[in-house]
């Protein structure tokens, strides 16, 4: 609202909006910093208001950018479901790989059992096999787990620091935007202040003049 108002102010130098670029950083993503930069470089970029330190920034573009960001953040979430679904499929791989070398230590423990002389070394044989699955089996589990928290993690911090930017400059072109308008305003109350007491010392002039005609002499002139 305010910066409506404002555009009576101050003309739009850049001239049209148009829509920001497609910057892929990857197929079906983008690259979150470029992102982050351009609308650095928006703002960075912008009239400065004089005297104030301020920027007073294009808030179509603004909103159009992150927009943008806004739109190509499902693809982040495509990734992470993405790795979900590695997941299931390593696991599952994990599992018929498991059960691969169980069946694989049985065939060969009833091939031991057969030669009684071996048995015991089959019975070992056995176990380590198994063992070793399961280890390959928590191993790959534990691996894949913390890889998902990662991205998890990882996703909710770009988030949280876009939103975060965001919020602190538009905070920033708001206060910028005020302080001027109200620059504005107040040189223009000096300036009717100033007319103001000319009208007022120039009607004191006049009565003193028709008071000073008055009481003069009939023929006399000042």
């Amino acid at each position: 609202m305010l910066q409506s108002q404002l555009s009576n102010v101050e003309p739009n130098l850049n001239g049209s909006n148009p829509p920001p670029q497609e910057h892929v950083g990857g197929e079906g993503s983008i690259d979150i910093q470029e992102e982050l930069n351009r609308l650095e470089e928006m703002v960075l970029s912008s009239l400065r208001i004089p005297l104030t330190g301020r920027t007073l920034i294009d808030e179509e573009k603004l909103l159009d950018q992150l927009d943008y960001i806004r739109l190509a953040l499902p693809a982040l979430f495509q990734e992470a479901a993405v790795i979900l679904e590695q997941k299931e499929e390593i696991l599952l791989e994990a599992e018929e790989y498991g059960q691969q070398i169980v069946e694989a230590a049985q065939a060969k423990k009833a091939q031991i059992l057969a030669e009684s002389d071996i048995i015991q070394q089959a019975k070992q044989e056995a176990e380590q096999i198994r063992r070793q699955a399961q280890q390959e089996c928590d191993a790959i589990m534990q691996e894949t787990l913390a890889e998902i928290e990662r991205k998890r993690y990882a996703c909710q911090q770009e988030l949280e620091q876009m939103r975060q930017t965001a919020i602190a400059h538009a905070q920033e072109i708001e206060d910028g935007a005020d302080a001027y308008a109200d620059g504005v305003l107040e040189n223009i109350e000096q300036d009717l202040k100033e007319m103001l007491r000319i009208i007022t010392n120039g009607r004191q002039q006049l009565q003193v003049d028709n008071l000073t005609q008055r009481n003069s002499p009939p023929g006399y002139k000042r």
